[in-house]
């Protein structure tokens, strides 16, 4: 059996605050290999952070434990500062939410995507504009040439997103943690930028962590799937298997996904146990 990228055993991330000590991330484990894993939740159900803690991301004064969390063999946990930096954005990369909060907005497109690029490869200033530029080219980046000179307000919201992806991908990373890219979007950009993922993860053999709260869109273009609750993994499943779910959190997520075809009224509510978050 080929030897998982990412390994992650019982992480946990509490954020101790005047008021006590909240554990946003509890107990979550799981591998993953060159492929589309796929993180699904509610809003505050831990998605984000614990995408945030596999890259070390996690801001003070948020606490980062597990018994394992290692990356192609690395243990994440103990590796130094240095072999971090190198990781990151490097190895590993992270797709923000929202562009216009990831980008710098005092400097061009293609500046920040020399800088990341620079950053973990050594370079000339020539070589890395060539890189950059076939990058913005690989995202199907219309005028290249255009975009690279433009800065983040000038660009649309689709725009922004794929300079973003582009800049994450500019180092060839193994794995990509890509934090709801899509929700910005509308539909016709979001599929846009979800082929545009597709190909590369195919065409590099990246490991892609997915992390979204659209079930739709992630049982038709993930592999696997977890489900997070109240910060806790509650079910695992293969993506097309998914209205197949045991777990009645995910079977009242699936009931509550509108539909074009039938006139639901009431519409569905999900109906909590709180059995669920212990």
């Amino acid at each position: 059996m080929t030897k998982p990228l990412l390994e992650v055993e019982d992480l946990r991330v509490r954020f101790h605050l005047r008021t006590g000590t909240v554990e946003a991330v509890r107990g979550v484990s799981f591998h993953l290999g060159r492929e589309r894993l796929g993180i699904v939740g509610e809003s505050g159900s831990g998605k984000s952070q614990t995408g945030r803690a596999i890259l070390g991301l996690t801001p003070p004064p948020g606490d980062v434990t597990a018994k394992r969390l290692s990356f192609d063999g690395i243990d994440l946990q103990t590796a130094s500062k240095r072999t971090l930096r190198q990781l990151r954005g490097g190895r590993i990369s992270m797709v923000m939410q929202d562009p216009k909060y990831s980008l710098n907005p005092v400097m061009t497109i293609g500046e920040q995507i020399i800088e990341a690029y620079q950053a973990h490869k050594k370079a000339s200033n020539a070589e890395a504009r060539d890189k950059a530029l076939a990058m913005l080219e690989a995202v199907k980046m219309r005028d290249p040439q255009r975009v690279f000179s433009l800065y983040p307000h000038e660009v649309s919201g689709g725009m922004g997103q794929r300079a973003m992806i582009a800049m994450m991908l500019v180092t060839d990373p193994d794995l990509l943690i890509a934090d709801e890219p899509t929700s910005a979007l509308d539909v016709t950009v979001s599929m846009e930028v979800l082929r545009i993922l597709d190909e590369l993860v195919s065409e590099r053999g990246m490991g892609l962590i997915f992390i979204s709260h659209d079930l739709k869109l992630v049982s038709s273009f993930c592999d696997r799937v977890l489900v997070m609750y109240a910060g806790r993994v509650v079910e695992e499943l293969e993506a097309k298997n998914l209205r197949e779910a045991k777990h009645p959190y995910t079977q009242g997520l699936m009931r509550c996904l509108p539909t074009l075809k039938d006139d639901v009224r009431p519409l569905p509510t999900l109906n909590r146990d709180p059995s669920w978050a212990l």
